[in-house]
């Protein structure tokens, strides 16, 4: 901060609020702290008696808040991202479109380890709708060295993007329905128009649903066929417990999948299973998928889509936050479940 003649204040950035004080009438700032100098405000600053003013002098090496700002959520931002115009120093951004929110929080713990750098966010790996506000970023003082910028772009390229959108895949969906009692008519299948709405809801469509019984050669069966037509994507529902007729696991380890996980520390979802099949993903999802309105369905399927491989570190990681507190009333996606 250093005295300046109005004169030769244009470029500066005030320190402090400027009051105008009209006799008899109203007081209140004139130009705010913060507020740029520029040509056309010293007749003003002259007339309520300013000749000197305390500012920052970017040529001093310095960059405003408002353009630090914007210079984080540039250095940050990754596609499907937009961010709002600087307001009070603080950069708001938001999605561009529908899709899965990825943030880097390795990287995000970085930036904001850096003095007088903030930047939050919303939680990561959960659906996001155009237009929802995703987190915000300012510098904390006035105005901050360039060089405390430069680090915290740094950070930014080296974990680029740091936040962004992620867009969902179309995929064409064959869904196996085990179970005897469904497969003799027994009972009306329930998993079948389930899946067929959630999937709708991502942005994907089931091309066919095969019923079979509790036998494991089956199954096999029913989820080569379902390639065979186009799927990409199977998922295979009912006999995922350890009863004696819960033959799904083996089913789906039968087929030559390689197993990435049965079992996930998520309630609802425990007896879960993911596998690839050739890259396809294979799930096999229990019956409380049909039952709740978040399940693992939900935290899972839309990374898949997102294109991301699901190793057994990221259902291990669930464990935190996936347990469901089953609210009288459902609040799911705002709450913690799965974050």
């Amino acid at each position: 901060m250093k005295t300046i003649a109005v004169e030769h204040a244009v470029g500066t950035v005030l320190c402090h609020d400027v009051t105008r004080i009209v006799p008899g009438g109203e007081k209140g700032p004139a130009f705010r702290r913060g507020h740029v100098v520029r040509e056309e405000d010293i007749p003003a600053l002259l007339d309520i008696g300013k000749a000197n003013l305390y500012v920052f002098d970017p040529a001093d090496g310095f960059v405003h808040e408002d353009t630090a700002a914007i210079r984080l959520a540039r250095g940050a931002a990754g596609r499907g991202i937009v961010f709002s115009e600087p307001k009070e120093g603080k950069v708001t951004l938001s999605a561009a479109y529908d899709g899965l929110l990825s943030i880097d929080v390795d990287g995000l713990d970085r930036l904001n380890g850096i003095e007088d750098v903030s930047f939050g966010t919303i939680h990561r790996n959960q659906r996001v709708k155009a237009g929802r506000v995703l987190g915000g970023t300012r510098v904390i003082p006035l105005v901050v060295p360039e060089e405390l910028l430069l680090e915290a772009e740094d950070v930014c390229r080296q974990h680029r993007p740091l936040i962004e959108v992620k867009p969902l895949k179309s995929a064409q969906v064959g869904v196996v329905t085990t179970g005897s009692e469904v497969y003799h008519g027994r009972i009306k299948d329930g998993f079948g128009p389930l899946l067929r709405a959630k999937f709708e809801d991502l942005g994907s469509s089931v091309i066919d649903q095969v019923f079979v019984s509790d036998q494991v050669d089956m199954t096999v069966d029913a989820i080569f066929s379902l390639v065979r037509q186009g799927a990409d994507f199977i998922a295979v529902t009912g006999g995922m417990s350890v009863d004696p007729d819960d033959q799904t696991p083996a089913a789906i380890r039968k087929t030559g999948a390689s197993v990435v996980s049965y079992g996930a520390p998520t309630y609802p979802g425990a007896m879960f299973m993911l596998a690839y099949l050739e890259g396809i993903p294979v799930l096999g999802l229990p019956g409380c998928v049909m039952y709740y309105k978040a399940s693992i369905f939900d935290l899972i399927v839309p990374r898949i889509l997102a294109g991301e491989k699901i190793e057994r570190r990221d259902i291990i990681a669930l464990g935190h936050g996936g347990f469901c507190e089953n609210c009288v009333t459902c609040r799911y996606p705002a709450c913690g479940f799965g974050k």
